[in-house]
């Protein structure tokens, strides 16, 4: 049985008849290629290094693709179940794919433009991808040895004919055609070649710095492939395939069903084909019918087929291309305690900014609890760990050492769910309790738990994180990490554990807002103070950061304390369907997104609480959650006031001050929800930058007790 949470109906939104939803809400596809728009752009932001440009590029490719695999695949499904159902703004899903698509394929345009501005500029720096015609008799020996040895053997070239059924193709596989004609005779054929997964994109020359893609390989030696033939032209393309899992209510056995799902996956219907623009359109409208998508998008592409492919490039061994190495500090306060992570808990709430500081300190925290004889128990919940497996070693040492190990593993973490079905056998050999929570809803709070016997007591340690436990996305994404023995904080992670668990609800909870319970209400209420603070005269605020704002009733109510007159800044990396400076809507609003260097993605709700922004008083949280329905009605998240004074300061004063004043790497949010770059102050404030060489405050330990004040950043800049 799934526990049916309170209330999952989204409050209905405001009438407005002078707003209707087309000028009161954006559409959250066309939002987001807005923002996969801003990520393209740092490509061509010649402040970078080549390669730094360089993996932009490709990022806005791998974004564009799973936009396709997962966004574009619902709509579609919509459409052929002929559900229209209106999106926030108002249109239905037939009405929604020809403005996507339209505004994908300019996308698509613009990354084929820069990856021509950034091939001879890397060519010139000595990165070289030939071209066929680049190819010289040095390379070809090299090449010839590469395609005897290793290319040629994995590759099966298939004809295409009434003998010979249209294999299948995988999910974002790049397969070549080839037209020939036959000497002899002058008969006309079709050939297939798939290339192999296993093998990289391109082959790297001896000397690392130079390549060449494998399509052009094989055009390369296709006379060796095809003897006998003569080749009349050649053309790559590749399939997108629906690549979400849609779960069943009445599936028995989770496991089984998505081991089930994950292959059905792999065959999901194509939802786009993408072409070299030399390949014949009766051959394109042939390779749609054969993977039984006539219906797909296709599209035709003057120049790199496959833009995230470009990534493999960037490993390169060229420093000098890319941003000068970071090495992520380790919080002072912890060394100060001989690395014993519990005593500097115990003394002090700290808070860990990644990835300025290590995320070792949390793998730290999970391997003295393992080691620990005085620990007893360890609660843990994994949305995604990633491949590298430290976090989970931690757990199965401390199951294989008598401790209760309990890991909720979430086995609905998109793309992650082939990875968390393995790391979920490895916990249960090593004697962990693994849970998988709830059908129906997604635990995304980040959530460890530590009981520990000290003397005759037993205290409770808690981690709360804004981000995975994910040992390689904590180096580029900007998280916070909270650590805390206070036992308000332990008796609800406790209770939120039960939850997922036992489906048992929380009773009482004293600190932590829980979705889908009352964290939205928890929210709203905050929201309703502050309209009243300011219909009341007294100073009101709201800063917040997230990664997403969509859900209409949010969003409604912060249209409300914009009608009151509350100033309101939202710093929201990528998805926002309010708009902001409307006229009588939202006058008092600024949205801003920063895109750079780290990934934001840590989630912080202020409110100033009858006080000037930033102040002691505000009220300061952190959350798992961004403002979207999803995270209020089918996850399990987490929102946490911090009530430590050097915590509070540090995630108030510090991080969000910083992410205001940065103006080197910001995005204003227009009305029609396009978005300009702030203009850079003098001197620009970069707040990477910032945090890559200012000590954090909770970290310092004596450091901080020896300086006297807390160093803040000021507002009068902005201001």
């Amino acid at each position: 049985m799934a526990l049916q949470p309170l209330s999952t109906a989204t409050p209905l939104p405001v009438e407005d008849t002078a707003h209707p939803a087309e000028k009161r809400y954006f559409n959250r596809e066309l939002s987001w290629l807005q923002f996969n728009r801003r990520v393209l752009a740092e490509a061509a932001n010649t402040a970078y290094p080549l390669l730094e440009r360089l993996r932009f590029l490709s990022i806005s490719g791998a974004n564009l693709d799973e936009f396709f695999m997962v966004r574009v695949a619902g709509l579609r499904g919509q459409v052929m179940e002929k559900i229209e159902d209106p999106s926030i703004d108002g249109l239905t899903p037939s009405q929604q794919l020809p403005l996507i698509t339209a505004e994908a394929d300019r996308l698509m345009a613009e990354q084929q433009a820069l990856w021509r501005e950034l091939r001879p500029q890397l060519a010139t720096a000595a990165v070289e991808v030939l071209a066929l015609y680049q190819i010289d008799a040095a390379a070809d020996e090299e090449l010839a040895t590469f395609f005897r040895e290793q290319l040629f053997p994995v590759i099966t070239p298939q004809a295409l004919d009434p003998a010979h059924p249209f294999p299948f193709i995988p999910n974002l596989g790049l397969s070549m055609l080839f037209q020939l004609r036959r000497k002899s005779d002058g008969e006309a054929i079709r050939e297939l070649i798939m290339l192999p997964a296993a093998l990289p994109r391109f082959f790297v020359f001896a000397e690392g710095h130079r390549c060449v893609p494998l399509e052009t390989v094989l055009r390369h030696f296709s006379e060796r492939l095809f003897p006998g033939y003569e080749i009349v032209g050649s053309a790559a393309f590749r399939v997108i395939r629906d690549s979400d899992i849609e779960i069943e209510e009445e599936a028995e056995d989770l496991v089984r069903y998505f081991r089930s799902a994950i292959k059905r996956r792999r065959r999901g219907r194509v939802i786009r084909l993408e072409a070299e623009s030399a390949i014949p359109p009766e051959l394109a409208r042939l390779i749609a019918h054969e993977l039984g998508s006539d219906d797909a998008v296709v599209t035709e592409t003057e120049g790199f087929l496959g833009i995230s492919d470009l990534g493999q490039i960037v490993d390169f061994e060229r420093p000098d291309l890319k941003f000068a190495p970071y090495l992520p500090r380790f919080p002072e306060r912890i060394r100060e305690h001989d690395g014993d992570c519990f005593a500097a808990i115990r003394q002090k709430d700290i808070v860990v900014h990644h990835p300025y500081e290590s995320f070792d300190v949390v793998l730290a925290f999970l391997r003295q609890a393992a080691e620990d004889p005085d620990v007893l128990a360890i609660k843990q919940t994994l949305y995604r760990a990633g491949k590298q497996g430290a976090v989970i070693r931690a757990l199965c040492d401390a199951a294989e050492a008598g401790k209760a190990v309990t890991a909720v593993v979430e086995l609905k973490a998109r793309f992650d769910e082939e990875q968390n079905l393995q790391w979920a056998a490895q916990l249960e050999r090593s004697g962990v309790q693994v849970v998988y929570g709830f059908i129906e809803m997604k635990t995304h709070a980040k959530i460890s738990l530590v009981v520990r016997r000290e003397g005759k007591a037993i205290r409770t340690y808690c981690h709360f994180g804004t981000g995975n436990y994910h040992p390689v996305t904590a180096r580029t994404y900007t998280d916070l990490s909270f650590f805390t023995a206070d036992p308000k904080a332990a008796r609800d992670a406790a209770e939120v554990f039960n939850y997922i668990t036992g489906y048992l609800e929380p009773q009482d909870l004293q600190l932590l807002a829980v979705s889908p319970i009352d964290l939205r209400e928890k929210l709203f209420w905050l929201i309703d103070r502050e309209i009243e603070n300011a219909r009341a005269g007294r100073p009101a605020g709201i800063w917040a950061k997230m990664n997403s704002l969509s859900n209409r009733a949010a969003i409604d109510k912060l249209y409300e304390a914009s009608q009151a007159g509350v100033p309101i800044t939202l710093v929201v990396r990528g998805v926002c369907c309010l708009r902001p400076g409307v006229p009588g809507l939202s006058d008092t609003i600024t949205v801003k997104s920063v895109i750079g260097r780290f990934l934001e993605h840590s989630r912080i709700w202020c409110f100033a609480n009858g006080a000037l922004l930033p102040s002691r008083k505000a009220d300061v949280y952190i959350s798992s959650a961004d403002w979207m329905s999803r995270n209020f009605e089918r996850r399990v998240e987490y929102a946490l006031p911090l009530r430590n004074a050097t915590v509070h300061d540090q995630v108030l004063d510090q991080v969000m001050v910083a992410n205001l004043l940065d103006d080197e790497q910001s995005w204003l949010m227009q009305e029609d929800g396009s978005y300009v770059r702030a203009a850079p102050g003098n001197p620009p404030f970069n707040l990477h930058r910032y945090f890559m060489t200012n000590p954090s405050l909770s970290g310092r330990g004596a450091a901080l007790d020896t300086a006297g004040a807390v160093p803040k950043l000021s507002l009068k800049r902005r201001r």
